[in-house]
């Protein structure tokens, strides 16, 4: 007799795959469709994916320090330093000094590099954004509910988060 768990997990007409509701595999295909997305953003803006997740703090946050950034990202300094080189190196960032202490610098987007991105960025958020209006407010609630629930669930499975150290 099978548990709970291995009659989930079973397959459907033995195709491999778990039995799961349409949601969770939409919600599946949109986490692949989203790193594509990223990776496809990265090839533009010729950065790699730590490059871009760099980038992406930067563009939200505006100007960090080099140590801050790496804390961000869950690297070491060495490696931020490297990822700032490369940054530097295509035009996406400048080093400039840091006003509150003279002995440091900030990483600053380029202003070009910021409309670059947010060119990409804002027709998807905007267009994400815009499929709410096809559904009422009590469904738009229940859609919210639901991923919320997810994210949270997700967050359990993660555990702390090392860059929050």
């Amino acid at each position: 007799m099978q548990t709970e768990e291995e009659e989930f997990l079973g397959t459907d007409a033995g195709m491999g795959e778990p039995r799961v509701r349409d949601a969770t595999r939409l919600l599946r295909e949109f986490l692949d469709v989203s790193d594509a997305f990223e990776r496809s953003l990265g090839l533009e803006l010729e950065v790699n994916q730590t490059d871009l997740e760099a980038m992406e703090h930067l563009l939200m946050s505006g100007p960090l320090g080099p140590s801050e950034l790496a804390r961000r990202l869950g690297i070491s300094t060495a490696s931020a330093t490297t990822a700032i080189d490369r940054l530097v190196a295509v035009g996406h960032v400048t080093r400039e000094p840091n006003p509150r202490d003279r002995r440091g610098v900030l990483v600053v987007p380029n202003e070009a590099s910021r409309a670059r991105a947010m060119a990409r960025l804002m027709p998807m958020i905007i267009g994400v954004d815009a499929q709410l209006d096809h559904f009422s407010a009590g469904e738009q609630e229940t859609i919210t509910r639901y991923l919320r629930r997810v994210v949270d669930l997700y967050q359990e499975h993660v555990g702390e988060d090392p860059r929050a150290r």
